[in-house]
């Protein structure tokens, strides 16, 4: 079962308590605790919550993605179309040593 690390991280960005947490979902604290935990699934609702309340996409709340606020309807500006159209140009090994790089810029601070 997976552990929601980010539910704490988002959940003490936000100087919450589990118990102020729970209380938005309309659980219990030790409920919401075993969340955090991995001890249980967030159920699909709950989650949508969470990304409501906290303004962020269900994907980055689910560790699919790094972007908290993507949102599939926000146009591409002209830079990010030609970084896309410069990836898709690239062989499959250097998709790779692309991404690699691209994850280090987003390491460094």
């Amino acid at each position: 079962m997976p552990k929601y690390q980010r539910i704490r991280d988002l959940r003490e960005d936000a100087d919450k308590t589990q118990t102020e947490i729970a209380d938005i979902l309309g659980t219990t604290p030790q409920y919401y605790g075993k969340y955090e935990k991995g001890e249980r699934e967030i159920p699909l609702m709950r989650a949508i919550e969470l990304a409501d309340y906290y303004d962020i996409s269900l994907d980055y709340l689910a560790g699919r993605s790094n972007n908290k606020s993507y949102n599939a309807d926000t146009p591409l500006a002209p830079d990010e179309i030609k970084i896309i159209e410069l990836y898709r140009n690239l062989s499959e090994r250097n998709k790779g040593k692309a991404e690699l790089f691209i994850e280090q810029l987003n390491e460094s601070p």
